[in-house]
């Protein structure tokens, strides 16, 4: 077991940096990609919905699929661990398929009011492309956090320097893309693409560090195969194996937690253009100090919420107390239609966020500890693979949402009527303020871990070296 000390603030700053890219990506996604299709290229809303809703679906299959098969092989695994070969493919092979994303044929373009079909399959196709590889390594990546860093304050530090790190990444998702597109120019996204393409290949480099695993990581691996292969096939499996796990109470209160915040966050995300095209009308880098205000509440609440966090020891507990922070700060940019309201609130919202993120982690990582215990046997890519379908599910009840808005608003007839303003001010905020504070009673009514049980999970890890 990793000793308190034995890790530095730099290996936990790269780690982070897997944080900067995923929220990147997340963020370039969710911002961009269902407005390029809707408004750009002239898909309805309907179509564009049902293509994320088929997204979402091939996540249930592939999100858990691939934290199973990964968490039992990897090529090179006994010179480079389990996880480390399958973060740095899945990282590549994203990169390349976001540009994808946005490179539709000009002809198709041009005739998507009337042929639809066409662009149709290629976004659902794009997306799911990327979505398999995001789901590749970002699944493995979150496996590296509960075996990496294994005591309450390490897993505290490195979730503290990973979310200063992280939400940088946030800030880039939201910043990076409008600095290459304007709204208008179809082209102009698919040189979007390539920058976000080039940002993340750009943090492999950086992250090389924070990912890597040791011998001792490596060594447990080893046994654990040896030990597999005596194992019953049955116990092998996949869906006896997912069975096993969403019986344990915590995680499942944690999963819906983590489906009901991100589909929050996803509205809020992707409603943030369509706020800045058509009520504040102003270009595409105009949203900028949106995302700043943002970005400055984020970091500043970290400090906070770490001192806080120290006093409590309950990651279980901060996760609640952030999400109600949200919920309070979310609902009143319903009202507002200034960029000053929506960036001082934004920066409010912030302070929550910031520390959703910084306990999402540490929270995550004594519920696979509790599971560990109780079933003798270390299966993170499995759970983390549940635990990515349900928060990338969100992005089919952020598209349900924007069709039924939009639709019920008469948005695609007029974007600029005080109708359409209503609907985009309501799945910018009051939606993604019911989300977040859904998620916050459901946590509290499933949770039972408290700091006593965290303790007594670490006191038997111990012993047991899984």
């Amino acid at each position: 077991m990793a000793r308190k000390g034995t890790i530095g603030s730099g290996i936990m700053a790269s780690y982070g940096v897997g944080k900067f890219l995923a929220e990147f990506l997340t963020g370039a996604f969710g911002a961009v990609v269902f407005k390029y299709y809707e408004t750009e290229i002239g898909l309805s809303a309907g179509y564009a919905a049902v293509a994320t809703i088929i997204y979402s679906l091939w996540n249930a299959v592939n999100d858990p699929v691939i934290g199973y098969v990964t968490n039992r092989r990897a090529p090179f695994s006994h010179r480079l661990g389990r996880r480390f070969p399958w973060i740095i493919i899945g990282l590549l092979l994203s990169a390349f398929f976001f540009v994808l994303i946005f490179a539709v044929p000009a002809s198709w373009r041009e005739a998507a009011s009337v042929r639809p079909l066409p662009v149709f399959l290629w976004m659902v196709i794009t997306i799911c492309l990327f979505d398999g590889c995001y789901s590749l390594w970002e699944v493995n990546y979150q496996s590296v956090y509960p075996d990496k860093f294994r005591s309450h304050e390490i897993r505290t530090k490195a979730a503290a320097i990973s979310t200063a790190v992280g939400v940088l990444g946030v800030a880039a998702g939201f910043v990076v893309p409008p600095m290459f597109f304007e709204y208008g120019d179809v082209g102009s996204y698919l040189t979007s693409g390539w920058a976000v393409a080039a940002f993340t290949i750009a943090g492999i480099l950086l992250i090389i560090p924070g990912i890597h695993e040791t011998k001792e990581m490596i060594g447990r691996f080893v046994r654990q195969q040896e030990e597999q292969k005596s194992a019953p096939k049955a116990e092998q499996r996949f869906f006896p194996s997912m069975a096993r796990a969403l019986r344990h109470r915590d995680l499942l209160a944690f999963i819906l937690l983590l489906f009901l915040y991100q589909s929050g966050a996803m509205c809020m995300t992707s409603s943030v253009h369509y706020v800045g095209d058509y009520i504040l009308n102003v270009p595409s880098s105009g949203t900028t100090v949106i995302f700043a205000g943002m970005l400055v509440g984020t970091l500043i609440s970290i400090p906070g919420w770490t001192i806080l966090s120290k006093r409590l020891k309950n990651n279980q507990r901060m996760l609640l107390i952030t999400c109600l922070v949200m919920a309070l700060f979310a609902f009143p940019m319903t009202f507002i239609r200034t960029s000053g309201g929506f960036t001082l609130f934004m920066a409010l919202w912030g302070l929550g966020f910031g520390g959703f993120w910084t306990f999402m982690g540490p929270a995550m990582a004594d519920i696979v500890d509790s599971i560990v215990v109780a079933d003798r046997r270390r299966d993170d890519g499995v759970l983390m693979g549940i635990r990515a379908f349900f928060m990338r599910f969100s992005y089919a009840s952020q598209a349900v949402t924007f069709w039924l808005i939009h639709r019920l608003t008469d948005f695609n007839a007029d974007p600029t009527s005080a109708a359409a303003k209503t609907g985009i001010s309501l799945h910018m905020a009051a939606v993604p303020a019911l989300f977040f504070l859904a998620g916050a009673l459901v946590f509290h009514k499933l949770n039972t871990l408290d700091p006593k049980r965290i303790e007594e999970n670490k006191r038997i890890l111990a012993t047991l070296d899984i």
